[in-house]
This record gives C-alpha cells, structure tokens and sequence, in this order.
C-alpha cells in the first residue's frame, strides 16, 4: 500500500447518499452533537491528580475546551492541522491543484492524517509536560484518554459537517461562548455552592447599592463594551458586493450574488486565535518545566530535560498563567477599559496593544488569502461554478476566462480587505476588555448569525419546493 493509498482508507463518517438533506434531520444531528460536546466536557479524566491548565482557562473558549475533561485537547489538532497545511499549501512547498477532485481528496486525506497526529503528539505533551498531571502509574491511561476524546471531537466534527448545519469547530467555539456569556453576566454562585456575585449584571446591582463608583463603572463598561462590538459585528456582516448574474436560457431571469466584506468568513480568525492561543498553551506548559532551571535552584531538581525546555522560554515568562513578558505576552492583550478606569494604565499595555493588532491583521490577512485558494473559493474555481450552473454575467461574453478576470476585480480586494478587517476588529475586542474574550465575542456572534443564516435558508428551501428546484 503507497502513501495515497493510506490516505483513501484512514477512517471518515459516512456522508450522506441524498443530495439535500432535509431541514429536520440536519437540524436533529446538530443538536446530537451540541449536546455530545456538554456531556463530554462534563466527564473529567480519570487518574488526573492535578490540573496546570486550569491557569489557561481564557484559552479554553478559542480552542473550544473544557481543561480537565476528556476533551481537553478540544479543536487545537484540528486547527493546528489546517494552519500547517494550508501554510505549505499556499507557500508551495506542497504542491497540490486543489482545481481538480483528486486534488481534494488528497488534501484532505493529508489533513485528516495530520490531524491524528497532532492529537497524539498534544495528548503527550499535555500529560508528559505535566499540564495534566497524572497520579503515578497512570500516564499512559491519561493519554489514552486525551487521545479518545480528541478522536470524538475530530469525527463529531466530520458528523456536523456531512450530516447537521455548518462545521463542528464553529460549533464548538459558539456553544463555549454562548455557555461563557451566560455564566459571565449571570453568575452569582463561587467555590463549593457558596453565593458569590461574580456576573457583570450582579456585580453592577451590588456596586451601586454600595456605592462602589469603580465597581459598578468596571461592569458597566464591559456589558456596554460587549453590546456596542456585537451592533459593529452584525452591521459588518450586512457589507457586500452584489454582483447581477443572469440566466443564459432564461431571457429576462436573474439573481444577484451577494460577495460579503468578511469573505473568508470566520475562518481567518479562527485559525489566528487558535495559533495565538497555542503558543501561550505550550510556553506556559515549557516554562513550567524549565521553572527549577530558571529560580536556580540545585542541580538535583534542575534536571536535563528541565534545562532543555529553558531554552526555549523566549515564549514567555508566566504569573499566575498570565505572561508577564516574552513571545506569549506581546501576542496577548490587557483590558485597556480597564485599566483606564483603575488608573493602571501603562505605557507597555499600549505597546503590548498595538503588537497584538499587528499581528491579528497580518496573519488573519494571511489566512484569509491562503483559505480561498484552497477551499475552492478563488476567482477561477467560482468563474467555473457559475458557468456551470447555466450563470453569467450580463453584458459579458460566456467565456470562463472573461469571468474569471470580471469576479478578479471583487474576490481578491475583498478577501485581503475582509481578513485586515475581521482581524483588527478581533483585536480591537480583545483590547476593550468584552464580556468573555473579545475574540472569543466575535466568533460566537458571527458563527451564530451563519448558522441563522443556514437554518434560515434550509427551512425556506423545505417550506417552498419551488424554491428547492431553483437552488438546485
């Protein structure tokens, strides 16, 4: 058997055999795997004595995780595994025609072997790096499990994507927020069922019976902050080019096809945020190793393996799993709001600011680009569609080279324009101190209004079956 006859045979889901599935049975098979995710983020590891992660806990929402629980390696494989291919991808140093099927298909097999083996290399280092400890004896155990449930969320992904409405990361991602949101304006019990007011909501009723100025301008701030970057975000989504598309058997029939501003959708963010939050994962889990080395304590403790992982510490130095300098804390980002109404601003915070914004843009712009020449969403591959579908474009000769440089003029501008765009707003959330992560905000918002906008339009396709022979 030859490599890409390894590819053809790794494991998958069966799709479907019908062409269009019904409404109903999409929307059963998502609801199946929103509530499989809660249930398996609530079963923790066993043999698991102590949990470094925890520290981690903001990362948890991107890498759509609950530290602790036997999905605790979450998409991170996944999303590592498209960031790394589409990279090679792009850059050429794999040359694959993603125009044509068996391109595809060889894509994907690739994507879905490097995907197994991120979730073994992740499931060993989380356990042999001590992130998750586990109790003596019982290491290979906790693998196992870290590989199980990085194995279930990789085929409940595959299980959304062919079977319910949308991928199973964007799922993922949303129900964490959605989940985060909630628990962070409403929650009013601490440790052990003890009340505690911790929600923004509670917290700004106590603070203003108490007259607690700072208290009550703190919550206030982050629920005004998180309202006016939700209007921004669906306001954004609304931005697109129309471009008039006419039927060529059809005289006097046509359709507009909207090209949104955020192309690429959430994609490029996803994969930005999720690179962002494995660095901050793996320097933490490094310095933690490389701690004895660092403190200077005795030899004996200082041991080869700790001495190694000092070299690589450049990734950041952390309190309290915040880092306070390195690769982690330039990338990462304080509440300005914050800050400004406790009167901690500083100098680096806005230095720190302003490196995270750079680097948001850059590398969603980045990604935003790589995912349309992949994906099949570049000027030549939607040229073909449309041609296809018996589409032209009026007042222009049928002809797929002639169309492919007309939709040039759109496709491109908006796909480098939408990935700045989705980037600095991302950034800009984070920087404003949101409810939750402002980039956790922003994915939840626009993944929830894309699924809207899916279960809006399967349900009209299966409310008028005129309009299903239409679409297809």
């Amino acid at each position: 058997m030859n490599f890409q006859d390894l590819l053809k045979n790794l494991p998958e889901v069966k799709g479907p055999t019908e062409k269009r599935l019904s409404f109903n049975i999409k929307l059963k098979w998502t609801l199946i795997i929103i509530v499989s995710f809660f249930v398996l983020a609530n079963i923790s590891l066993y043999g698991l004595a102590a949990n470094a992660l925890q520290r981690f806990e903001y990362l948890a929402v991107i890498l759509g995780t609950d530290f602790g629980s036997i999905i605790s390696l979450g998409i991170g494989p996944i999303v590592m595994a498209s960031i790394i291919l589409q990279l090679l991808v792009g850059s050429k140093i794999l040359d694959i025609d993603m125009t044509t099927e068996e391109g595809k298909k060889y894509f994907s097999g690739l994507q879905k072997l490097t995907v197994f083996f991120f979730i073994l290399f992740e499931a060993a280092v989380y356990v042999l790096m001590k992130g998750l400890q586990a109790m003596p004896g019982l290491e290979w155990l906790l693998i196992l499990q870290l590989i199980l449930g990085g194995l279930l969320i990789f085929f409940m992904d595959e299980v959304c994507h062919k079977w319910g409405f949308g991928s199973g990361v964007s799922l993922f991602i949303a129900a964490g927020v959605g989940w985060r949101i909630f628990t962070e304006l409403f929650q009013f019990l601490g440790p052990e069922r003890t009340i505690q007011f911790s929600g923004k909501i509670p917290v700004l009723i106590t603070s203003v019976i108490a007259a607690d100025t700072t208290g009550a301008f703190k919550a206030l701030a982050a629920i005004l902050v998180t309202a006016i970057i939700f209007l921004v975000i669906v306001w954004a989504q609304s931005l697109k080019v129309e471009v008039p598309l006419s039927f060529d058997r059809l005289r006097g029939y046509g359709i507009k096809w909207p090209l949104a501003l955020f192309y690429a959708s959430n994609i490029p963010v996803i994969l930005t945020a999720a690179l962002v939050s494995n660095l901050q994962l793996f320097g933490g889990l490094i310095y933690n190793v490389a701690q004895p080395c660092i403190d200077n304590v005795p030899a004996t403790i200082c041991t080869s393996g700790a001495k190694f992982a000092s070299y690589f510490t450049f990734l950041g130095h952390f309190v309290q799993g915040q880092a306070v300098s390195g690769v982690s804390f330039w990338l990462g980002h304080t509440d300005l709001v914050n800050a400004v109404i406790t009167g901690s601003l500083r100098t680096i915070f806005l230095l720190q600011g302003l490196t995270h914004i750079l680097f948001y843009v850059v590398f969603a712009t980045i990604f935003s680009i790589f995912w349309v020449k992949t994906s099949g969403m570049d000027a030549q591959s939607q040229a073909h569609n449309i041609l296809s579908s018996g589409l032209q474009i009026p007042g222009f000769r049928k002809d797929e080279r002639i169309l492919e440089s007309v939709l040039s003029r759109y496709i491109m501008p908006l796909t480098v324009m939408g990935g700045a765009a989705i980037g600095l707003l991302a950034a800009a959330s984070d920087l404003l101190g949101t409810i939750s992560s402002g980039t956790a905000l922003l994915l939840g918002i626009m993944i929830m209004f894309q699924f809207y906008q899916n279960i809006a339009q399967q349900h009209a396709v299966d409310m008028h079956p005129a309009m299903k022979r239409f679409i297809g």
